[in-house]
């Protein structure tokens, strides 16, 4: 998980993630990843507009975003 968090801040690539915050709320986000640290990352999440921090001990999964493609 940590490789592909790295592959995300060099590529700036979109990742979507279900986290479990710490009250045991689950949710899916997009989020571009911005900084790592050893147990968590700063990332602009969408669903919330604005800069977050992530630990990565509650990451259930994570994975690039699916681009849908329109009208093909």
């Amino acid at each position: 998980m940590r490789g592909l968090l790295l592959r995300a801040v060099s590529n700036n690539v979109v990742l979507e993630m279900i986290y479990q915050d710490n009250k045991g709320i689950i949710s899916q986000r997009k989020i571009k990843v911005l900084t790592l640290s050893e147990d968590s990352f700063r990332a602009f999440c969408y669903s919330r507009k604005q800069k977050r921090t992530f630990k990565l001990g509650n990451i259930l999964s994570i994975g690039p975003a699916e681009r849908v493609k329109r009208g093909a």
